[in-house]
């Protein structure tokens, strides 16, 4: 009896522990830096991936995403979801798709560009997915990531119209909304695949370059999705997206920005964060030339530091101050034009970074060395903790009450 007594004790504290550690799992996300483009991959607590995007043609950014995975611990690719075909979002795919395997790829169905950013890609995306599993995305779709719900607001221009839970209240910013001069945007951003996970407690938003007039339509006059804890900026921070009444509707406690030193920090950008009601904190993958001293977050929440004349550039000719109309910082290209050259030969750059994963500064289109990215960790309860990989600073977030 004692025995039978001390067996079923031990299969009690056997469950009682397995079910402990499976609590302690995590959704783990990783923002990479791919220099203005976008790459994000998240990992189920089971070691399920989903890669959205894969950064720019080169082989550089296809190194930094290899190195996320090899750091999450994936072995194959089990959804490639593709917010839309322009080459800072493609580009890496081909040469990815060399190194690890892909299941499943998603996208919004065909390009609404005849002239592809990517030379080639077309075809040789026809041709991957004739041997692989092809989802098109729409909005209202679920997608299938193993313990997470993955929900589709967003997809070839169109936009979910029954409430996610938590969502269908009115949007008073829908009011003060201003529509924008979009004639000189390129098509495919507001075709955009836009999702919104959820992990137990734990939401986070990403709508690849969803545009600002695409915005309205999204959430006004209702906004479906209602808050979220973590938004990723849209269009790598960068005027054409992020209006007021999306950010604020959602009112996120922290904010991740996928920008590079000349892509993303607007003012305009800046300003709308700053003021979301709730905002506790902004993460930037780069010093933000535009934002300067005022409005770039401290450098302990920046992964990746510019060399010393950027940053000089920036103090020097700051941009507006807060409030008042844009003004880009002398020499620098407006937002969403083409990176500026990089600094002259000679700029010091800042010190190694942790590990000996080599400098945290430098950077710049022509940057092919060690780049760090932002790593978020959610527990189904809501908390979640953000990690900059350049500093080993990590800030936790609590749970909701």
């Amino acid at each position: 009896m004692r025995r039978t007594f001390a067996f079923l004790l031990t299969l009690a504290l056997a469950a009682a522990v397995g079910s402990a550690q499976s609590k302690s799992k995590t959704l783990d996300i990783y923002y990479l830096d791919m220099e203005g483009g976008h790459s994000t991959l998240y990992v189920a607590p089971n070691g399920e991936s989903l890669l959205m995007d894969t950064g720019s043609p080169g082989g550089r950014d296809t190194d930094r995403i290899m190195a996320a995975i090899q750091a999450a611990g994936v072995k194959q690719i089990d959804h490639m979801l593709l917010t839309h075909y322009h080459g800072d979002h493609v580009g890496g795919m081909q040469e990815l798709a060399t190194r690890i395997p892909i299941i499943q790829y998603i996208d919004h169905g065909p390009s609404s560009e005849p002239k592809e950013q990517v030379p080639g890609f077309q075809k040789w995306y026809e041709g991957a997915l004739a041997k692989a599993k092809h989802t098109v995305a729409k909005p209202g779709d679920k997608l299938p990531f193993d313990g997470i719900t993955v929900n589709v607001v967003t997809s070839n221009g169109e936009v979910i119209k029954t409430p996610l839970p938590g969502g269908g209240k009115p949007n008073p910013a829908c009011a003060d909304f201003k529509a924008r001069d979009e004639s000189r945007n390129d098509p495919d951003n507001a075709m955009s695949v836009g999702v919104v996970f959820t992990y137990g407690k734990f939401r986070t938003i990403n709508l690849g370059d969803f545009t600002w007039n695409a915005e309205k339509n999204l959430m006004c006059p209702n906004n479906p999705i209602g808050t979220v804890d973590l938004y990723l900026t849209s269009h790598h921070g960068i005027d054409q997206s992020g209006s007021p009444l999306l950010v604020h509707a959602l009112a996120p406690r922290v904010a991740v920005m996928h920008n590079s030193a000349f892509k993303g920090g607007a003012v305009q950008t800046m300003q709308t964060l700053h003021t979301s009601p709730g905002l506790e904190d902004i993460w930037q993958l780069h010093w933000a030339n535009a934002a300067g001293l005022e409005q770039n977050s401290p450098a302990l929440f920046i992964a990746n530091m510019d060399d010393n004349a950027t940053i000089a550039n920036a103090v020097l000719n700051p941009p507006a101050t807060f409030g008042q109309s844009p003004r880009p910082p002398a020499g620098a290209p407006p937002q969403g034009a083409a990176p500026a050259a990089r600094p002259p030969a000679g700029a010091a750059p800042n010190a190694p970074g942790p590990g000996g994963r080599g400098p945290g500064g430098g950077r710049g289109p022509g940057h092919t060395g060690p780049a760090f990215w932002i790593k978020v960790s959610a527990q189904a309860d809501g908390s979640f903790t953000v990690t900059n990989t350049r500093n080993n600073f990590s800030k936790t977030y609590a749970a909701k009450k």
